[in-house]
């Protein structure tokens, strides 16, 4: 905690810039500081990687995959983007690194909140 309030680090794909955007708001008005992601690869930030050639981007990849790890060590717990269920290799890398690191570990799918199409999950 800082100041009194949880640090939460978002994980999932970045295709759900969505609800990245929407649990950040979300977590903010629960009190919680809030650690996302620097840009949406998957879902709306293409142009980062045009023209990158493919020694490049491979290194940058890496850099943020370790960029998110250092992101998860500053946090007080991890919540994880699951629209759907959907939990990628990367993102199930960083949940196993929370939990090596004691983390806890929240899912948006089980917390009730609206799916991508605005559904409320009934499983939740």
């Amino acid at each position: 905690m800082v100041g009194g309030y949880k640090v939460v680090t978002l994980c999932g794909s970045t295709r759900f810039r969505d609800q990245f955007m929407e649990v950040q708001k979300r977590l903010t008005l629960d009190r919680c500081i809030v650690i996302s992601v620097g840009l949406f690869g998957h879902g709306g930030d293409a142009e980062v990687w045009d023209g990158m050639d493919e020694g490049t981007l491979s290194a940058t990849k890496v850099m943020l995959d370790d960029m998110h790890k250092r992101k998860i060590d500053m946090a007080d717990e991890i919540y994880v983007i699951d629209v759907d269920g959907y939990v990628g290799e990367s993102t199930r890398s960083e949940i196993a690194y929370a939990r090596c690191h004691g983390k806890p570990v929240r899912y948006l799918s089980q917390e009730g909140w609206p799916d991508r199409d605005g559904e409320t999950r009934s499983d939740a």
